[in-house]
């Protein structure tokens, strides 16, 4: 089976060529850097001949709102054009637990917009939630820091390792379309503040963790059930201390 993974340059979508080659499918890298661009249109007619498959695990270089918001609306558009053209048979996004629920943010509104965008295409399809990476508590902690101290809500969080995401989008990816969401989390719950503070920790970063049930998460307030998956979520088996000592 040929796949197509947009983004397959990236974190996620190496792991997922990785994966899908591993098990006697032709997964193929798409990116810039590889000669397809989904913001212009560039190489994606040539990419999706005999494609079965699209995996989109694309993010935008930028955060600004009109900036995110476009790079989703335009390379999703031009995607399923492209796939519809194509006869792909089964489009899978991976997109974030929440996003409904985060719509004060810039980020999560696109991704949202992303998200509509695909149901209404008319391609079976399947979209992955997943919840925070552990990767991105940097992340997280960087965009949350006021001079030496972050502040963030203590709300409840599980985050998964990417490794999991990919292994459940690659499942996702050749299993039947569920036109629908699957969730994948990590085993275990954290409060997000004590996470963060953890992870600096063990880095030695002089940066000091204030609890704060107002501090913005990328431009929205959190709830105390905002970032957890539904019941019924794929759990991958990755625990953070277990990736966290791996790191160091």
């Amino acid at each position: 089976m040929k796949v197509v993974v947009i983004g397959g340059t990236g974190l996620i979508g190496s792991k997922v060529v990785a994966k899908l080659n591993e098990h006697g499918h032709e997964a193929v890298a798409a990116a810039p850097n590889t000669g397809v661009n989904t913001l212009t249109g560039e190489g994606l007619a040539e990419v999706l001949k005999g494609a079965s498959v699209v995996i989109d695990v694309s993010n935008s270089p930028s955060f600004e709102d009109e900036a995110v918001m476009d790079f989703f609306r335009t390379s999703t558009t031009n995607l399923l054009k492209a796939e519809s053209e194509a006869g792909v048979a089964h489009h899978v996004a991976l997109s974030v637990v929440g996003t409904q629920r985060l719509q004060d943010s810039g980020y999560f509104r696109a991704k949202q917009a992303q998200e509509e965008l695909i149901k209404a295409s008319g391609i079976p399809y399947s979209i992955v939630h997943a919840t925070q990476f552990f990767e991105f508590m940097k992340a997280i902690a960087a965009a949350a820091t006021e001079g030496d101290t972050v502040r963030l809500a203590p709300v409840k969080i599980q985050p998964v390792a990417s490794d999991d995401v990919a292994a459940t989008v690659g499942r996702t990816a050749v299993g039947d379309p569920v036109n629908g969401v699957v969730e994948v989390a990590g085993p275990d719950a954290f409060q997000l503040d004590q996470l963060i503070g953890k992870g600096l920790a063990a880095k030695n970063d002089p940066r000091t963790v204030v609890a704060d049930v107002h501090a913005p998460y990328f431009g929205a307030e959190l709830k105390e059930s905002t970032l957890l998956p539904a019941p019924g979520a794929h759990i991958g088996g990755t625990r953070f201390a277990d990736w966290l000592a791996r790191q160091q």
